[in-house]
């Protein structure tokens, strides 16, 4: 797990001092989380990881079996997933995990997704039909 994580490989390398102390504080994250996120890691070690942060390429793949079972949690837990995977820097789950996310949204309207993560609409309905009339250049039609 420790070669998946920016983080972790940094802490550990400050630790490699000579310090005696040999935890390893993860404030950002949950032990529940952390149990999801080594089991992404012990699952994934040894695979080949994705190019770097810059390789957009990845975005385009679809999504392999053991990792939409991975994803299939309550949203909490997916929006909890993105910031441990960006606190400790693992870029695969990052990107699997918004990968899910966009794709949970993919295809929907504004009042779907606002359903789906209970968002609140906080435009008036003329306020709304004067958003949509200054943006319809940009509507698939």
């Amino acid at each position: 797990m420790i070669e998946m994580s920016g983080t972790l490989r940094n802490m550990v390398d400050d630790l490699s001092d000579g310090s005696e102390s040999s935890a390893i504080p993860v404030p950002n994250v949950t032990s529940k989380i952390m149990q999801k996120v080594i089991e992404y890691c012990n699952h994934h070690k040894g695979h080949a990881s994705s190019a770097g942060a810059d390789d957009r390429a990845r975005m385009d793949d679809t999504i392999d079996d053991w990792d939409k079972e991975f994803c299939k949690v309550d949203l909490n837990t997916v929006f909890e997933l993105i910031l441990a995977a960006n606190y400790l820097d693992i870029h695969q789950l990052l990107d699997l995990t918004c990968r899910s996310i966009a794709n949970l949204i993919k295809g929907k309207s504004p009042e779907e997704i606002r359903k789906t993560f209970n968002i609140k609409n906080d435009f008036t309905p003329e306020e709304e039909e004067q958003v949509r009339k200054e943006n319809e250049w940009c509507e698939d039609r």
